[in-house]
């Protein structure tokens, strides 16, 4: 069986009882890994106790101050968002739908991020500007939002049974059957691309303009849309490299 490591990232939580409710959940899908950004909630007795049989998720939970921090090892981010008013430039898929989107755009044991957001706000739009695909659970008007750990289980659901039901051992088995397409490049490395990025349009006077926080979410959806490699990654950082050579030797 190929392994593929997959992740669930919560950002800023604030119930505990929520966050053991969804180590259950993930232990329930085969699911260990799991990262709290700027956790709100303190991890306690309660926690443990919603945690049954799913403690060593809870105890094997890893803290970081950013969600680009968090994301950072993995080279694909599902987010997950119940707000359908939101204009959001990236595929939205419901949870039945990501496994057959995966398997079709990765290849084989692509690392893989579940990011969900807060239960009162979700994930702001410049958290979802980190993410492609993002995933929707459609619910009864009467009700239209879900308990975080619901949407845990719902979403790892879907993935456990097309990949992973009946088998022996955690869900660790690769969405695609590989390809040409080269892998996407970690986030760590799509993050420096946008610093890199940044700097050279400081440079040329561009960040002046009001318009600059939103040109750079912009461009950050793309690239989450292109999944770009770290070949393509280099060459982008090459030509940004090449502009400040040359508006340096202008100014000289």
């Amino acid at each position: 069986m190929t392994e593929q490591r997959i992740a669930v990232i919560l950002v800023r939580p604030r119930e505990e009882g929520n966050v053991g409710m969804v180590c259950r959940a993930m232990a329930n899908m085969g699911l260990s890994e799991l990262r709290l950004v700027a956790p709100v909630a303190e991890l306690g007795g309660t926690a443990r106790m919603f945690a049954v049989g799913a403690r060593h998720v809870l105890d094997g939970a890893e803290r970081f101050g950013s969600l680009a921090e968090a994301v950072a090892p993995f080279r694909r981010v599902v987010g997950t968002t119940s707000a359908r008013d939101r204009r959001l430039a990236v595929d939205v898929v419901t949870a039945r739908d990501l496994p057959g989107l995966l398997a079709r755009e990765d290849p084989a044991a692509t690392p893989t991020a579940l990011v969900f957001g807060s239960e009162v706000g979700g994930l702001d739009n410049d958290e979802l500007a980190l993410c492609n695909p993002v995933v929707t659970i459609p619910c009864a008007p009467v009700q239209p939002t879900l308990n975080l750990a619901q949407a845990v289980l719902l979403v790892a659901y879907e993935l456990f049974v097309t990949t992973g039901a009946g088998k022996e051992g955690p869900l660790l088995e690769a969405f695609g059957a590989g390809g040409e397409r080269e892998p996407a490049a970690p986030a760590e490395r799509v993050e420096g691309l946008f610093g890199h990025l940044r700097d050279v349009l400081h440079e040329v006077g561009f960040a002046r303009d009001s318009s600059f926080g939103g040109v750079m979410r912009d461009l950050r959806q793309l690239a989450a849309r292109a999944q770009p490699s770290e070949r393509e990654v280099t060459i982008l950082r090459g030509i940004l490299r090449r502009v400040q050579n040359a508006l340096r030797r202008r100014g000289g």
